[in-house]
């Protein structure tokens, strides 16, 4: 189901995690690789198409949560303030969330916009847990490069998660770690 204001959420009743992170980092991608269905979550190629919190029950007992990406998106301001906000606004008052998960476009590494992001969540006291999406587009020894460096940069902040997983959605990489982590995440 998809919810544009925080009145329209589903009943907090099950545990949730959500994806969170820049527009065209691979949200939606990485959901359906998580999940094994091929087109659960809409992926697109044009950055800022997600623009509602999207809840996808899996197996009954946890929820996954797509949120709006930050960034770069094709509409006007306010438009992208309002969904935006609203995922500040999950964010900040779930009480059934369990952890967010930053994804991170590997070939790029951690960007200002991304910090901010990170110190929202420690100042929300939120935990999150950074992935490393498309790592299939680096060879191996960058991808335990830019890994290093994110979890050195992530070391100091009381929210963080200190695991770091590299993934990708096209070739599965990472994606057995990243279930493991949610299941454990929500004590399932």
């Amino acid at each position: 189901m998809g919810a544009v204001a925080m009145d329209g959420l589903p009943p907090a009743d099950l545990p949730e995690v959500a994806f969170a992170g820049r527009s065209n980092v691979g949200k939606s991608s990485l959901i359906n690789a998580v999940t094994g269905r091929l087109h659960l979550a809409r992926a697109s190629t044009a950055p800022g198409r997600t623009r509602e919190l999207n809840f996808f029950i899996a197996d009954e007992t946890l929820r996954l949560v797509d949120l709006p990406g930050y960034g770069f998106a094709k509409v006007g301001r306010g438009e992208k303030n309002k969904f935006q906000n609203l995922g500040r606004a999950y964010l900040r008052g779930r009480p059934n969330l369990k952890r967010a998960y930053l994804l991170i476009d590997s070939r790029h590494g951690l960007k200002d916009v991304d910090l901010e992001a990170m110190e929202a969540f420690d100042l929300a006291a939120v935990s999150y847990q950074i992935v490393l999406t498309k790592a299939d587009k680096l060879k191996p020894r960058d991808v335990a490069q830019v890994t290093a460096e994110t979890v050195r940069k992530i070391a100091r902040r009381p929210a963080a998660f200190p695991r770091v997983i590299a993934t990708s959605a096209e070739k599965g990489t990472g994606i057995p770690e990243l279930r493991a982590e949610i299941l454990e995440a929500c004590a399932v």
